[in-house]
């Protein structure tokens, strides 16, 4: 099978996001809060409490990440993490079926499902494994993660 015939396969990993400068730690925590997932009110009360418990919380969790460089090291590992993964499946030159490449989701930061659902279309993907980091099932980890790729995939027409 030539390479222009392989199917394409999309290998998204989802993770919960960090945030990326110490600014985006309270819009961070916001995300986290006003998940459903994480707070079952209704709107506007999920929203007003989340504003509250990222805007007071936000000043001590920004110390704690300026003892580690002021940011979130998870994006970059999970970016390992993927690089990784896809050269170990492309590794495999027996294995003229698949081009794979993987794709990073996370919850609460940037890239946003949203985002990555766009590349994956983009890409021209004829498969998608989702791939959770979480090390369990939990309806406020991988199941909003799934949950929030479904609405993204819909939003692009994937």
């Amino acid at each position: 099978m030539s390479e222009t015939t392989r199917k394409k396969r999309a290998i998204v990993l989802f993770n919960l996001g960090g945030p990326d400068s110490p600014e985006a730690v309270e819009p961070f925590l916001f995300n986290l809060f006003n998940d459903p997932a994480i707070i079952s009110l209704p709107n506007p009360f999920r929203y007003l409490l989340a504003k509250l418990i990222s805007h007071r919380r936000a000043p001590v969790a920004q110390e704690i990440y300026a003892h580690i460089g002021g940011k979130s090291p998870l994006l970059e590992l999970t970016q390992e993490q993927a690089d990784a993964l896809q050269a170990a499946l492309n590794a495999d030159e027996d294995d003229t079926k698949y081009e794979n490449r993987c794709f990073i989701a996370m919850r609460y930061w940037k890239p946003f499902a949203d985002q990555t659902a766009a590349e994956v279309k983009a890409w021209g993907a004829d498969e998608q494994i989702l791939l959770p980091l979480y090390p369990q099932f939990s309806t406020t980890t991988s199941g909003s993660s799934v949950k929030d790729w479904k609405r993204a995939c819909h939003k692009v027409g994937l």
